[in-house]
């Protein structure tokens, strides 16, 4: 068994407790004695399964007093309890206190007397805890008494001075003490009691201890404590604000340090409105708020907006959101096209480069993509005259091939459309890795370099970052094919490549002809048909490893991931 104060809030009645019942007691006998001088006979509690939470099973009506008592001052008192271990009997141990108690006066006035004969003597605060079954807590707040002038504890025993007060007392100097009493015993001033008398002490402001910011170890100034030894309260407010003030600049320049667009102070006394206030993320521009009590409390809100701000915010968002964009050099369908064309040539060359593809693969998994959990890149398009062109390309191909002597490898259905299939199967995964440590290095980088090649996302930075690492021969796996032409309808751009395949001569002579004449020229060109000259190797710029476009001022997409990582490989590809 130990004996501990336990806050009111973290007690309750057990169940089991013999006076149990949904009615609450009649206290009204023990109400004026235990407001008067507190709980002398500690409650007997057992610990209920739940954090600092306790059952109560003996000490019902001293329970309910108390939580009269702390509605009336709006507080969470402290109750003295015995902690009874799982087994003791509660009703012996009650039995073994009522014999210790009886042995001690009725009040504290006698109690102080009591308990200071025995410390006189050279007793300790322990031993006389153990002497008379109380907490050594409720033995140091008798022998505080003995701060009190003889006049105030006289008064305080003929109950003339309340409990707040005289432990608002017990914070006083001698010459507060003096002074004070001189206004209780004057007809003409009146004394300020309980809460009054703190803040009269603390010359007008009581703030105690705990709300200020700073380390209180380097107060220069006077901390008074009550008799309870609870809580200090600073005897100098300007002194207290000095420091604290201090303080809140230090926790703004943090936060402004942090990255924070603005910290703001509230006025001293000035309330946070958070109903009136967006939840807003730093990285959107939302703010920190700090409000400071008369209390001396500070209290921090971070990440908000004013309505005003986030509604302007939002607008200016939507705004921009709203402006037509330029029109772009390529199509989404000419996009996706190229996009996987150049996808699937850059992957295939992909595996003739292990060591690439295995830095390659470091990068993801130190910073992740949109495929890196992992999966396959699935190569999606609206188009199926796309769909179909992308199968039927060379890379395609050769990828194929690798992809069922990959799956042979790691002994999977040859006929797999991947390798890469997360499914969360814990014994799906440990069975590969059993199979890879049957396999040489050159066989696991080998399946590595497939699963990097696999996972590489299409229409990225990626891909040109890829093309910038190692040479990328688009001529030797993709020829534009009908699915290309179709989705070619810029007749600009459409001149601009029959430029670059036959010559400006021949654009500037077919210039006013429709872009579907032109592109029948290139055709011919591409495939040396007539008396066209053949150019079987030209590819247009698009599609190259750099990539360019036709018309700086459109958007095109390759030229925009290429131009994001260009600087990145300049020094590296010299």
């Amino acid at each position: 068994m130990q004996l501990n104060h336990i806050p009111l809030d973290h007690l309750k009645v057990s169940p089991l407790n013999m006076r149990h019942s949904r009615k609450k007691p009649d206290v009204s006998d023990i109400l004026p004695s235990i407001r008067q001088r507190g709980i002398i006979q500690p409650l007997l509690v057992k610990p209920n399964g739940k954090p600092d939470r306790y059952d109560i099973y003996a000490g019902r009506r001293r329970f309910f007093a108390m939580k009269a008592i702390a509605r009336e001052g709006d507080s969470n008192p402290v109750l003295p309890c015995l902690i009874l271990d799982k087994n003791d009997d509660a009703d012996a141990v009650e039995a073994s206190i009522l014999e210790n108690t009886a042995r001690l006066e009725p009040d504290e006035m006698e109690q102080y007397e009591a308990f200071k004969r025995l410390a006189d003597k050279g007793r300790g605060v322990a031993e006389i805890a153990d002497t008379f079954g109380v907490t050594e807590l409720m033995v140091k707040r008798r022998l505080a008494l003995a701060n009190l002038l003889p006049a105030l504890r006289k008064a305080y025993a003929k109950e003339e001075i309340d409990g707040r007060t005289i432990t608002a007392l017990t914070m006083a100097s001698k010459s507060q003490q003096e002074e004070w009493w001189a206004l209780f015993r004057s007809a003409d001033d009146h004394a300020p009691r309980g809460h009054q008398l703190k803040a009269w002490l603390c010359g007008g402001a009581h703030i105690t201890a705990d709300k200020a910011i700073f380390p209180i170890d380097d107060y220069p100034g006077e901390i008074l404590a009550d008799l309870f030894g609870e809580e200090g309260a600073f005897a100098d407010a300007d002194l207290f604000w000095e420091h604290q003030n201090a303080a809140i600049a230090a926790l703004v320049q943090g936060y402004t340090d942090k990255g924070w667009s603005d910290c703001v102070v509230l006025d001293r006394g000035a309330y946070f409105d958070r109903w009136n206030h967006a939840k807003t993320p730093k990285k959107d521009g939302g703010k920190v708020f700090i409000e400071v009590r008369h209390t001396g409390e500070v209290m921090v809100h971070e990440g908000y907006l004013t309505e005003q701000e986030a509604r302007r915010r939002e607008k200016a968002a939507n705004d921009e959101a709203a402006r037509k964009p330029a029109k772009p050099e390529m199509t989404g369908p000419m996009i996706d096209y190229i996009d996987l064309h150049r996808h699937a040539a850059a992957r295939t060359t992909l595996l003739g480069h292990p060591g690439v593809a295995l830095r390659l693969a470091a990068s993801h998994m130190i910073a992740g993509s949109r495929l890196w959990r992992v999966e396959a890149e699935p190569q999606a398009t609206r188009k199926e005259a796309t769909r179909e062109s992308i199968a039927a390309s060379k890379a395609q191909a050769a990828f194929a091939k690798e992809r069922t002597e990959i799956a042979a490898l790691l002994d999977m259905d040859v006929e797999t459309d991947t390798i890469v299939r997360n499914n969360g199967d814990d014994w799906r995964l440990a069975a590969i890795f059993a199979r890879l440590l049957g396999h040489d290095d050159d066989t696991v980088l080998r399946i590595l370099t497939f699963v990097m090649a696999e996972t590489l996302e299409a229409g990225t930075a990626t891909v040109e970052a890829l093309g910038a690492a190692i040479p990328i021969d688009m001529a030797g796996y993709w020829t534009p094919d009908e699915a290309f032409f179709a989705l070619l309808r810029d007749k600009q751009i459409v001149n601009a490549m029959l430029g670059e395949i036959a010559g400006r001569q021949v654009a500037d002579a077919n210039v006013s002809t429709t872009a579907k004449v032109q592109k029948g020229i290139i055709r011919d060109v591409l495939a040396g048909e007539g008396d066209r000259t053949a150019n079987p190797d030209w590819r247009p710029r698009w599609v190259l490893f750099p990539p360019d476009c036709y018309r700086d001022e459109a958007g095109c997409a390759p030229v925009a991931n290429h131009r994001r990582i260009a600087d990145l490989f300049a020094e590296a590809t010299k």
